[in-house]
């Protein structure tokens, strides 16, 4: 069970998306597990094969704990002497309640039901038997409408759509609010009486974003434009690329700095929640992509789908509160992290051009971070630079 967070100490496996046999590989998915954020996939992280399931269905599992045992690619080569012996179950997972991979997100796989072999043989016409092999149904676990209690090919498929009925209610987990609630807090108040943060704050004219904004979306269609939000977003990544003390970990004791930026994006959840998953590597994407990305990020998060990777390894975190009219903000940093960047609203303000007072696009943008990795130098180097870079947003 991976740790999905300062705030997080055990989740619910609610799903599993693969079973013994099946073949893996670095960023599957292969099981959903609920926590106070909701739905969580389950991303693997070796090459291989599912060797065992070793926990149950709705059964609440403590950070650290194995899900599944993994032949890995490595120990296939190597031969079975090279395989240590898999652990103990720690929870034995009856076989009848796994759920097969996805072939796509869109489809529902056909489940696989799997008992113990029945002692005497089953009743079924050719047809049932054809449709059972085909689709991986033990006859054993059906009930025939046929002749004399014979399993007829309408029996096969009602049972069929009985088991992905039931696999689909177990796939439209919900998001606990309360919970969520709870979690946050509690994470929010070990920031504050951890880390000792230091504020500062910068106003950015960005009359040259939204300039060229306009002309980049002129000949587009809405679901293809651009939005401040990304410009901001990537002007965060790049300038975080360039000062490590603002991107990374601390973690017992000393500070760790993060090989690549990957971006977290505060998103309200609609009844009160609050997530800010990972865009990963932002600083290198193009505009385009990170929107998309930012896109498919706030629609997967609010309908409560979201990757384990994509809540665990958030580097710095952005948060915009423009939309809701908020000027300027000062966000709480999100532990282990170490700072948290705020963007407010655009407003006109009054700014000097060339010697000349006239109306500007300008925006506030804030850094809250850990004293104990950087001061409020390097911070202020760290957003005049984020400013530096609106000012060209053909380069972003």
């Amino acid at each position: 069970m991976p740790s999905l967070g300062a705030d997080m100490e055990a989740g619910t496996l609610v799903e599993w998306l693969v079973k013994p046999g099946d073949r893996v590989k670095r960023g599957d998915i292969v099981a959903v597990v609920e926590t106070q954020k909701g739905a969580i996939e389950i991303e693997i992280f070796e090459a291989g094969q599912i060797e065992r399931i070793l926990v149950a269905l709705d059964t609440k599992v403590p950070v650290g704990m194995p899900l599944a045992r993994i032949r890995t690619d490595e120990e296939v080569k190597g031969g079975a002497a090279a395989v240590a012996a898999p652990p103990p179950p720690i929870v034995p997972a009856p076989a009848v309640r796994e759920v097969p991979r996805p072939a796509a997100p869109a489809t529902l796989a056909r489940p696989t039901i799997v008992t113990a072999p029945s002692a005497r043989r089953v009743r079924a016409s050719p047809a049932a038997r054809r449709l059972a092999q085909t689709l991986g149904v033990d006859l054993g676990a059906t009930g025939g409408s046929g002749r004399g209690g014979a399993i007829v090919r309408a029996d096969v498929e009602r049972n069929l759509a009985g088991v992905a009925a039931a696999a689909e209610k177990r796939r439209s987990v919900g998001l606990d609010l309360d919970a969520m609630r709870a979690a946050i807090a509690a994470a929010m108040a070990r920031s504050k009486r951890e880390i000792p943060h230091y504020y500062l704050t910068h106003q950015v004219d960005v009359g040259t974003c939204e300039d060229w904004l306009a002309r980049t979306n002129a000949q587009r269609t809405p679901d293809k434009r651009l939005l401040l939000g990304a410009l901001t977003l990537k002007a965060v990544a790049l300038t975080a690329r360039r000062f490590p003390a603002v991107n990374g970990f601390y973690r017992d004791g000393q500070y760790e700095p993060a090989s690549a930026v990957h971006a977290g994006v505060a998103i309200a959840i609609r009844g009160g929640g609050l997530a800010a998953p990972a865009i990963h590597d932002a600083d290198q994407l193009a505009l385009d992509d990170l929107m998309a990305r930012m896109r498919d990020l706030v629609q997967r998060m609010r309908a409560g789908r979201i990757r384990s990777s994509e809540i665990a390894d958030a580097t710095i975190t952005v948060s915009s509160l423009g939309e809701r009219g908020v000027e300027a903000l000062y966000g709480v940093i999100y532990p282990p992290q170490v700072a948290i960047v705020g963007i407010g609203k655009v407003v006109e303000r009054p700014w000097v051009i060339d010697g000349a007072i006239g109306p500007r696009p300008v925006v506030t943008v804030t850094l809250a971070a850990d004293h104990r990795v950087s001061d409020g130098h390097a911070g202020a180097l760290f957003l005049t630079e984020i400013g530096k870079l609106l000012q060209e947003p053909e380069k972003l």
